[in-house]
């Protein structure tokens, strides 16, 4: 039986398939939108759509953004001899809230995944790799440590060594199998600080 008409519950249905978003989370989100001001409500909608059209890959770095280059890639105080290389944009943003990261980042779009079919070429390595002919002098690889974030861990590190750039990996503390953008900021910080040279 249908309890809500169809605007309702197309409504309910477009939330609801959003990651993280169940049904209830998805009913209690479409109450709050439909009571909103429509002034409100098209500010969001507009917000939306605005975005899926216009962000897109930094040129250097490959995070998100809407222009050429990302607020951290045009900072000039930044260390753009320090790449951090992590495996989406959330990872970057936990690292930033931290405070104490001072380098640039590099953002893979994924993680090397046999069983998925992902290999090297379907993440940002390659893009990587010609970043590092400029002036860089360590690559931190902050990959989750999660058996797909090791093994990228793992590759990325043998296709570096050799061009004699310092290579490391964030140390323990990142419970295995854990997600960086759920990880508190302490807990990253003790991450980064104990990074070890692989």
């Amino acid at each position: 039986m249908e309890y809500y008409s169809s605007q309702i519950s197309k409504l309910m249905e477009e939330l609801a398939s959003l990651p993280g978003i169940g049904s209830k989370s998805a009913q209690r989100l479409a109450f709050h939108i439909l009571n909103m001001p429509v002034e409100q409500a098209q500010g969001l909608s507009s917000a939306i759509i605005e975005a899926r059209k216009n962000v897109r890959y930094c040129s250097m770095c490959y995070t998100l953004t809407d222009e050429e280059l990302c607020p951290i890639c045009r900072n000039g105080y930044r260390n753009h001899k320090m790449i951090m290389v992590v495996e989406d944009t959330r990872d970057l943003a936990a690292y930033e809230k931290t405070n104490k990261y001072d380098g640039v980042y590099h953002v893979l779009h994924g993680a090397i995944s046999p069983m998925l079919g992902i290999g090297p070429n379907d993440i940002k390595l390659k893009e990587l790799m010609q970043r590092l002919q400029g002036e860089v002098e360590e690559v931190i690889i902050a990959t989750n440590s999660s058996l797909e974030g090791e093994t990228t861990a793992m590759y990325i590190s043998k296709l570096i060594k050799p061009t004699g750039i310092k290579v490391s990996r964030i140390a323990s503390g990142v419970p295995v199998g854990g997600d960086l953008e759920y990880i508190d900021e302490m807990t990253l910080l003790r991450a980064l600080e104990g990074r070890t040279e692989l």
